[in-house]
């Protein structure tokens, strides 16, 4: 018999985790304790958070590689061929969603091993749902460019994207250069695009605005530094 990988959703900020989780998905959580991780400070602070009822010295907690080499991935997926089951944990979000643990999901169905995902909290989908964008049609592009003009190059592809396929395309920055990016998105769209911003999603400063660029342009600048956003555009 081998054992299931999990997939546990994780908090996208500090909130007690029943204003995110399902008590059916904590439970679950509560009961392993095997785990490969992205980060492992950020997932013993949620195993505690959720009130996983050993001490965390007893849990095997296993953090992913950068780059896992197909021996990494092998040693990782071991405790599932002994028979146990294991967790599967983002930094924040759903793992495996713009997550380094799809190389190990990948792997495990490549090996015959079952993997269960849980509802839980995943940053994409609440600022689809929430933004009035089409939700039928949507592409995640992950990072944009951090410098220009490749930024700026970037967006206009994106956009010329989102007219052409009708597609909500989604986006996401490193939260100390929100302003910058938000910055070059009012520069590089045309007017009548469409841009929300979904900010601090599940916390208690949550905002979620959708404005037409040229509505965006004639308000006051949003404060979005060092909070994690997520960014949507359609073009008009």
């Amino acid at each position: 018999m081998t054992g299931t990988l999990w997939m546990l959703p994780v908090a996208l900020g500090d909130a007690p985790w029943q204003s995110y989780l399902p008590a059916a998905s904590r439970d679950l959580a509560c009961r392993l304790t095997y785990f490969v991780v992205e980060n492992a400070k950020s997932a013993r602070a949620e195993l505690k958070r959720i009130g996983h009822p050993l001490p965390l010295r007893e849990l095997a907690i296993e953090q992913l590689p950068e780059t896992p080499t197909a021996t990494d991935v092998e040693r990782l997926l071991a405790p599932l061929r002994a028979g146990h089951d294991m967790g599967l944990m983002s930094e924040a979000g759903c793992p495996g969603v713009a997550d380094p643990g799809a190389l190990l999901v990948r792997r495990a169905h490549e090996s015959g091993l079952a993997v269960k995902p849980l509802v839980g909290p995943s940053s994409l989908l609440l600022a689809l749902m929430a933004s009035g964008l089409d939700g039928q049609r949507f592409a995640f592009n992950g990072y944009l460019p951090a410098r220009e003009p490749e930024r700026s190059r970037r967006i206009a592809e994106l956009e010329g994207e989102s007219g052409r396929l009708l597609q909500t395309q989604i986006f996401i920055e490193t939260p100390y250069r929100n302003q910058a990016l938000f910055s070059a998105l009012l520069l590089a769209c045309r007017p009548n695009t469409r841009l929300c911003l979904a900010t601090d999603l599940t916390l208690g400063g949550e905002t979620i605005i959708t404005r037409r660029v040229a509505e965006w342009k004639r308000l006051p600048p949003p404060d979005l530094d060092k909070r994690p956003t997520v960014f949507l555009l359609l073009a008009g």
